[in-house]
């Protein structure tokens, strides 16, 4: 079968990229998942005329390269047969693809919506009219939360199928959030004129948690389709910035998980602490979730050697101060163990065939993360230290956002040994390439997230494909939660921390 080896960090022609038969397709993808153990990275389409043009990306975690190849629809073409039976991992991937394009994954054992956007082509009706999953029974009750919640969160509907207090299925509906933002940044970036073709403040919009990482890889994109070569202390800066990130999240997560099990010492000084951390990404850039940092060519604000002797007596008190608290809140306190181990529990092969990703991915064995399977920026030079746990409980999930943490400080602390006050930002040429596809990812503090823009042969933005880490891992949340009892739903929500608007777009 015939595949175009790339980089991460690489441009390449779409000309160059092989057009197979669907067939062909069918025959190499399932033994390159699971016999060879490659990942798919993404599966979008491209309309090109009368045609619909299917991309698919591949990764191969061991080697750090992707594959793509692509298949041509044309106009009449409404169907093709599923690859889900045999591909779990692409089951949320063909629903994507079917909205969007209408072409029918025939056989697809899960076709629902996605999203509800107004150019929806699947036909599968309104938001209201959501075909949820029901069981018989005399002792069978529907529990119904949301989509509105208590509190400030994003709106999700979850529609539990439960036996007295035990789950037996979840199913969760989403698309609430849904923006249209891929369309934005294409309409943004291709009525633009002048110098200013780039919106990094969109991208920041993706996720706002996850804002230091949804524009990094933004960025870098812009960068790599433009052949731009950052300063090195650019790099540093995105880098810090990137690990405060991850290590603020962390600890806001591990508070809101003590929370739920009644825990209040240690949700009340885990939320503090975290506090401490997110003003310290405000005394770089003026924002408490790097809002404003990144821009195409580096980085808006350089951090001081005033700045720098902060930032490291925030992070080492921090640090301290939470290597002080884990035996307290967590590792000695049977109460909260009682509810963390056994809960919630999603094993390797389960998690891989699904195609989880981060954190909640590692927590169950399944050893990927971007920063050192498909390194770039600074991570190409100081690498980062990959982190897998076994068990895939709650506990896992929770503890692996500890010893995470713990090595994000670590990494900060390395790089503000060698940052220096210098240039931070290069002039990025404000036209890019014709007929053109690039991709870039970071590792999130959510697991990995893609970019990837296709422009035309006027070098126009025709498609700008986004994956955040939550279009992964919903399924994961509901598959954690059976056979568990439904008072430790919140429990396992939390340990996954899922992005409502990262994932609806």
């Amino acid at each position: 079968m015939n595949w175009k080896r790339f980089n991460c960090c690489a441009l390449i022609k779409t000309h160059d990229i092989p057009v197979v038969t669907m067939e062909d397709l069918r025959k190499d993808i399932a033994g390159k998942v699971r016999l060879e153990d490659k990942r798919v990275l993404a599966f979008f389409g491209v309309k090109r005329g009368d045609s619909t043009f299917l991309y698919v990306i591949l990764g191969d975690d061991t080697i750090s390269r992707l594959f793509i190849t692509s298949v041509e629809f044309d106009k009449n073409t409404k169907s093709y047969r599923s690859f889900t039976p045999e591909v779990p991992s692409l089951h949320l991937f063909e629903r994507e693809f079917y909205e969007e394009t209408g072409i029918v994954p025939e056989g697809h054992p899960w076709l629902k919506p996605v999203r509800y956007g107004k150019d929806q082509r699947g036909r599968t009706g309104l938001i209201e009219q959501y075909p949820f999953y029901s069981m018989d029974g005399d002792e069978i009750h529907e529990v119904a939360v949301g989509p509105v919640h208590a509190g400030v969160i994003e709106p999700g509907h979850f529609r539990f199928m439960c036996h007295g207090e035990n789950v037996y299925h979840l199913e969760i509906q989403l698309g609430y959030q849904h923006r249209g933002i891929e369309r934005v940044l294409i309409d943004k970036m291709n009525s633009a004129s002048g110098e200013n073709i780039f919106f990094p403040q969109i991208a920041e919009k993706i996720a706002g948690d996850s804002a230091v990482a949804h524009t990094s890889v933004y960025a870098s994109l812009m960068e790599i389709l433009t052949e731009t070569e950052i300063p090195y202390n650019a790099m540093i800066i995105r880098a810090i910035c990137l690990e405060l990130e991850r290590a603020a999240v962390h600890i806001g997560d591990l508070a809101g998980i003590f929370n739920d099990v009644g825990f209040i010492m240690g949700s009340s000084t885990f939320g503090a602490l975290r506090t401490l951390i997110i003003n310290t990404s405000l005394l770089i850039c003026g924002s408490r979730f790097g809002m404003g940092l990144i821009r195409a060519g580096g980085v808006n604000f350089n951090i001081t050697r005033e700045q720098s002797a902060q930032i490291l007596e925030n992070i080492n008190t921090v640090q301290k101060k939470i290597e002080r608290l884990i035996p307290l809140t967590m590792l000695d306190q049977p109460s909260v163990l009682t509810r963390l181990e056994g809960t919630g529990t999603v094993d390797k092969e389960t998690a891989r065939l699904i195609g989880m990703v981060g954190p909640a991915a590692r927590a169950s064995g399944v050893a990927i993360d971007i920063r050192t399977d498909y390194p770039s920026g600074m991570y190409r030079h100081y690498p980062a230290r990959k982190i897998v746990l076994e068990k895939g409980d709650v506990f896992a999930r929770s503890y692996i956002r500890y010893i995470e943490m713990m090595h994000s400080f670590n990494y900060i602390r390395e790089q503000l040994e060698i940052i220096q006050e210098g240039n931070i930002s290069e002039a990025v040429n404000n036209k890019l390439p014709a007929d053109a596809l690039a991709l870039s990812m970071t590792e999130g503090w959510r697991g990995e997230i893609i970019h990837v823009a296709v422009t035309d042969d006027k070098g126009k933005l025709i498609r700008y494909k986004i994956k955040d880490p939550s279009f992964n891992n919903w399924y994961g949340l509901a598959l954690a939660v059976r056979d568990n009892g439904i008072s430790d739903f919140p429990l396992c929500n939390k340990s996954f921390n899922l992005s409502y608007c990262g994932h609806d777009l």
